[in-house]
């Protein structure tokens, strides 16, 4: 039994590893003088069976020395490989607790066939590893149905949120504009949401009092169901401000300032005013934008210091002020890689003189100038330093104007239609910087149901003054209306200064000459009888206009007031000497933020000549979208005895409108009135009234107008419905 012990623990130690060394020193330890182990050696009686102490070991700590394999003495040395080891085969349905009755001769059969590592090989490879993929378009990449149920959808708690705290110190409006509880509307997905909003919400109330001065605040937040066992929570927040930190001291630290104490005046913080963050912002800010309009155009402004002292409640402030040297106005240089002026003509521009102490202002001013040319893609004025001596121990600056053209061509158009003008569209083309520069000429022509023209223009703006205008025009036009049809030359020439979109202005005017050459039909009351003639008529035109509104395409406050004079003579067989004459009042007033009161006042009058021998193009006319709208276009007045307009020599127009806008678009119901008159001042008798509703549609080049209308007290002839579609404001 002894032997058949020891194979057991062999056979065991197999197991861990240690069976091939182990099992080859036992059986190749014969006793001496023999050769050979015997065949069928007696098992010895099991030691631990008589006496456990003087039991003899499996193995002895020797020969388990022995067997072990040897190493290298290097630790870094590879391993060695485990040559010769197999692992046992498993018995089938072998019971654990059966032992064996003969010698191990199990453990001396041949080893199986191992790998260099001493696994045994694997078996045959599956024919589905060694078929090829499919083809990639035969993949399927179609995505899983969805069955989830929707009906599981994640449950969702209400809340309510109560500040508590922040009314006092009037940031209850603003705490709630920021708010995380707020923003979530009262829903959340689960408590922790709530929680963890309420807990943002903690942190917005700190900062918000912080920013007032109250630096010792605190604010906490609860949750709790409300009503109690319901699921519905009850966020609240409690803030307390505690006591207000107010200014200590102020100190800046900068160099002196000529005039001196300007910081500290532009500055404008006193010990005593409470440490608020908008206040001192808005202090900083002032500094940075006033001292660049005081001849200091470098200075920059460091970090501020704010040392509170608890016991006090107070905080000393410290700023320190790079100044930078006192400017003076220098030269001006250009940069950039497609130019469009020379310093010599922006010199035109300016509206300060060299050695003037600098003004960021008048910066602001030039760069808006050059951006009205609209000859642009982009341009900025940027001060430089020179280092050379100025006025009044000054630096000279110069301005570095970085310029890079736009593009110079320009197509545009405008279609419209009125009842009495028809339909009438509108092109040009126009190259802004043809004759540089500024030198620009325009094509322009009308294409209209009742109108025909084609009109060229030169341009040249800012001609050697700055907002000074040059215009030379030629046109040929075809008038065809009720009132007469004209073919009409035109050569002027006018001298203005005109309001733009970008750079509205208050005074414009204008003054030229026009030679008119106009053939034209007319009602002949000597001869009873519509006839034509031939009109040569010499101009000398003038305007003068006043305007304080806010807008120039969309006014919303303000007002405008505007003359016309024009001393003209018309020549058809003798010399006609006359002067025509017009003023107009525009008002605009804000009932609300969303409605504007607009209203208009206009008269005109010609004397020095009688209402026949005029021209009719010349004469006044009333009605259509420019007048009084409900009536066709020159339908007021009166009317030849083949009942079409004649015209007179004067007139008035009243108008006001009630313009409500809402975001971009517009509802505006109007009334206007007027009448024209034979002789040469209005009388204000037979008024005619007209009242529609309009809508609009406003874009970033102005209203688009739609106006309908229809005439009060209307009679026969007249129109019952008049459709006005435009661009811009009736006034």
């Amino acid at each position: 039994m002894g032997k058949g012990v020891r194979v057991v623990w062999v056979a065991a130690l197999a197991g861990a590893g240690f069976v091939p060394a182990v099992a080859h020193a036992q059986l190749n330890d014969p006793k001496p003088g023999q050769g050979a182990p015997q065949s069928a050696p007696q098992a010895p009686q099991d030691a631990t069976a008589s006496d456990p102490q003087q039991a003899a070991p499996i193995v002895t700590d020797k020969a388990f020395e022995e067997a072990l394999p040897k190493l290298s003495d290097d630790i870094n040395a590879p391993l060695e490989p485990l040559g010769g080891f197999q692992k046992p085969a498993a018995t089938p349905n072998a019971a654990p607790s059966a032992a064996p009755t003969a010698p191990a001769t199990p453990v001396l059969q041949a080893p199986a066939v191992v790998d260099e590592q001493g696994f045994a090989a694997a078996g045959p490879e599956a024919p589905e590893m060694a078929a090829p993929l499919p083809p990639l378009a035969e993949f399927k990449v179609a995505p899983v149905a969805d069955t989830a149920d929707d009906s599981d959808k994640a449950p969702t708690i209400r809340y309510t949120t109560e500040v508590d705290g922040l009314a006092e110190l009037r940031l209850d409006d603003e705490f709630r504009s920021l708010s995380a509880l707020q923003h979530g509307k009262g829903k959340a997905a689960n408590a922790a949401m709530v929680s963890a909003r309420a807990r943002e919400d903690e942190k917005l109330a700190l900062r918000l009092m912080k920013s007032l001065g109250y630096y010792d605040g605190t604010a906490s937040s609860s949750i709790a169901q409300n009503p109690p066992n319901s699921g519905n929570l009850r966020a609240t927040i409690v803030a307390s401000p505690g006591k207000l930190y107010r200014l200590g001291s102020v100190r800046i630290e900068s160099d002196p300032t000529n005039p001196p104490g300007l910081l500290d005046r532009e500055l404008n913080l006193n010990p005593g005013d409470p440490i608020q963050a908008d206040r001192v912002l808005g202090a900083e800010a002032n500094v940075s934008l006033r001292m660049p309009q005081q001849g200091y155009p470098f200075i920059e402004l460091g970090q501020r210091d704010i040392v509170l002292d608890d016991a006090t409640h107070t905080g000393d402030y410290t700023l320190p002020v790079t100044l930078g040297p006192r400017a003076s106005f220098g030269e001006i240089q250009t940069a950039g890689r497609r130019q469009v002026f020379t310093p010599e003509h922006i010199n035109i521009f300016r509206r300060y003189r060299e050695g003037q102490i600098y003004d960021s202002r008048k910066i602001d001013d030039l760069r808006q100038a050059l951006i009205a040319t609209g000859l642009f893609s982009t341009v900025s004025v940027e001060p430089q330093r020179t280092g050379k001596p100025g006025p009044d121990g000054t630096e000279q600056v110069d301005l570095l104007v970085r310029q890079v053209a736009g593009k110079a061509r320009t197509l545009a158009g405008e279609l419209g239609y009125s009842t009495g003008q028809g339909i009438k569209a509108q092109a040009s083309w126009a190259h802004r910087n043809l004759f540089p520069p500024e030198g620009a000429l325009t094509v322009s022509s009308i294409l209209g149901t009742q109108e025909q023209a084609l009109t060229t223009t030169f341009r040249r703006s800012n001609a050697g003054k700055r907002d000074r205008t040059f215009l030379l025009t030629a046109s040929l036009n075809h008038q065809d209306y009720d009132a007469f049809e004209a073919f009409t030359t035109t050569l002027s020439a006018r001298i203005s200064r005109d309001s733009t979109p970008i750079w509205q202005k208050r005074w414009t005017y204008y003054y030229g000459a026009e030679l008119v050459g106009s053939n034209e039909d007319r009602y002949n009351y000597s001869l009873g009888k519509r006839d034509r003639g031939t009109w040569l008529i010499a101009a000398i035109p003038t305007f003068l206009g006043y305007d304080t509104s806010d807008d120039l395409l969309n006014p919303t406050r303000g007002y405008r007031i505007k003359a016309n004079l024009s001393a003209e003579t018309s020549v058809r067989g003798s010399v006609r000497p006359y002067a025509r004459g017009m003023l107009e009042v525009d008002g605009y007033y804000p009932v609300t933020s969303s409605i504007v009161l607009a209203g208009r006042v206009r008269a005109g009058s010609i004397t020095g000549v009688s209402r026949d021998d005029l021209p009719p193009s010349r004469r006044y006319y009333g009605g259509g979208g420019g007048s009084v709208r409900g009536f066709g276009y020159q339908e007021l007045g009166p009317r030849s005895p083949d009942d079409k307009p004649v015209g007179g020599r004067s007139f008035n127009e009243f108008g006001i409108e009630a313009r409500y806008r809402f975001g971009n678009y517009g509802i505006v119901p109007f009334l206007d009135a007027g009448q024209v008159y034979e002789g040469t001042m209005p009388t204000g008798r037979n008024l005619r009234f007209g009242a529609g509703i309009g809508g609009r549609l406003y874009t970033n080049f102005g209203p688009l107008r739609i106006d309908v209308a229809t005439p009060i007290a209307r009679k026969p002839g007249e129109s019952k419905i008049a459709l006005y579609i435009s661009i811009g404001q009736a006034f």
